[in-house]
């Protein structure tokens, strides 16, 4: 017998999760999306890698619309026709890992610097 069917979440509920556990993405066209500003083509590779090394290993893949300064992650679980737990969270590891900060967390590692525009790459929230 098949895998029982993954519980896709009613528009209200993914908002609702969104508000509460993501909120710098957001709810459009049946996708779960979140916009990375970058400071340019390094930048956006950095994340656009980032994004494809968590979605293989993860097994989980999302659509990604890139440019020269940004990067879209889209996620959606095609299978269920809808929004699940997979895709929330892959939305949160993909968070926590490009949205890293090493010098806020006071430990041995600086973080690039951001002030110096020859290093800065991406533009944090």
């Amino acid at each position: 017998m098949g895998e029982p069917a993954e519980k896709a979440y009613s528009e209200a509920e993914v908002k609702r999760r969104l508000a509460a556990e993501l909120p710098h993405w957001y709810y459009e066209d049946g996708w779960i999306r979140r916009k990375f500003k970058t400071g340019g083509w390094k930048g956006t590779l950095m994340v656009v890698n980032t994004v494809g090394h968590l979605a293989e290993a993860a097994w989980h893949h999302p659509d990604l619309t890139v440019s020269y300064a940004f990067v879209i992650v889209k996620l959606v679980t095609h299978s269920a026709k809808g929004i699940t737990d997979k895709d929330f969270t892959l939305a949160k590891k993909i968070e926590d890992v490009v949205q890293w900060q090493p010098a806020k967390e006071g430990g041995p590692l600086e973080g690039t610097p951001n002030e110096d525009q020859r290093f800065k790459y991406l533009k944090y929230d």
